[in-house]
């Protein structure tokens, strides 16, 4: 299988970098972050985008801008990673983690109606591995509830579910252009809102209330310096521009490794939703071996790069940041347990994949934990 042909990314960065730097140094930080909202707004079909110095950062703003702050309760997927619940601490917020079902990655939503208190606020689905869960059920659940819904879609850009972008589901959703991701600006994020007030008060937040929303006085409360810097928003609006390639070429790379391992017994693809258009992000197998958390580890050490055996993934209520849950998430670590998600970059070309189709089936073979 041929990938698709790269549309000389190189010249795209270039040719936006070059009059960025050329006005450097320039405090107020130039046209281009603007322009790069303008362009995102546009992209994903809503009325506002704001452009922050990472995924966290979005986060923050978004939470911020949703009126959560101390003692209230947000709850959030024990799928996902410390980031997403960072800015929670930041902000006297407390997780309530909530569990995932094994069958389809969503969100228990039985679960999550069993911690429901009165102090709960919000509610943060994760896409984790780009993958989507049910906006309709995400929405309804919301709405009985009075929660604001905050998506971190970090890993998710270019899925779809039932023809909705990920990310524009709820109140805001919130992306990383952190290298590794399939729009990318080295370090970065922004977040999507269809409302004004929202989308003022993250402007506010992310550079210290300057300029500050309607009827209020600027530097009129404490807030954060998480603006992303020009020449990084130069990178993210020349990959903007060639984001549908992007995305084909992660979904044409998942395809080729999914394929070339389809046929190795214990491990089984895990499809998609139906109604998703899944981004690709990793490559996700079912591992039905003994000790399969050991196996991805092994697949790490031997050159198979994956988010349990290098980045040691494990579910957000088991880690000694937080107080030990009273009800386990016991679906979120199978689905971690027993999921091996490849890590790709646009860098990976059909012999690296095959490469790493021959480890695993050789690997797999041989496994005797």
């Amino acid at each position: 299988m041929t990938m698709p042909q790269p549309s000389n990314g190189a010249r795209l960065l270039i040719d936006q970098l070059g009059p960025v730097l050329e006005q450097m140094p320039d405090p107020s930080g130039g046209p281009v972050a603007a322009d790069l909202e303008r362009e995102l707004a546009a992209a994903f079909g809503v009325p506002y985008a704001v452009a922050v110095s990472s995924g966290t950062a979005a986060l923050h703003a978004a939470l911020s801008a949703c009126g959560v702050g101390p003692g209230d309760e947000v709850l959030v997927p024990a799928l996902t990673v410390v980031m997403t619940v960072a800015p929670l601490a930041a902000l006297g917020a407390r997780p309530v983690f909530v569990d995932s079902d094994p069958a389809t990655l969503d969100l228990d939503y039985a679960d999550a109606a069993r911690k429901l208190t009165p102090r709960a606020r919000a509610i943060m689905p994760v896409h984790l591995w780009g993958r989507m869960g049910d906006p309709q059920a995400l929405a309804v659940f919301a709405a009985e509830h009075g929660l604001a819904v905050i998506e971190d879609s970090a890993q998710a850009v270019g899925t779809t579910r039932e023809g909705q972008w990920a990310g524009t589901v709820g109140t805001v959703g919130c992306f990383s252009m952190k290298d590794g991701k399939i729009l990318w600006s080295g370090e970065g994020g922004f977040l999507l809102t269809d409302r004004r007030e929202v989308a003022e008060y993250a402007a506010a937040f992310r550079s210290h209330w300057l300029p500050a929303p309607a009827g209020q006085a600027p530097l009129s409360r404490l807030a954060t310096n998480s603006r992303l810097a020009a020449p990084l928003a130069a990178i993210a609006l020349a990959n903007l521009h060639r984001i549908s390639h992007l995305v084909q070429l992660r979904q044409a790379q998942t395809r080729h490794l999914l394929t070339a391992v389809a046929h190795i017994p214990g491990l089984t693809a895990v499809d998609p939703a139906v109604g998703e258009q899944w981004n690709g992000f990793a490559p996700l197998l079912h591992i039905d071996l003994p000790t399969p958390r050991g196996f991805a580890e092994h697949l790490a050490r031997q050159g198979v790069p994956n988010s349990t055996g290098s980045f040691r993934l494990v579910p957000c209520d088991t880690r000694g940041l937080f107080p030990s849950a009273d009800r386990p998430c016991r679906g979120a670590a199978q689905i971690m347990d027993h999921t091996l998600a490849v890590v790709l970059t646009e860098h990976d070309t059909d012999t690296t994949l095959e490469r790493y189709a021959a480890v695993i089936a050789r690997e797999a073979a041989a496994w005797a934990p």
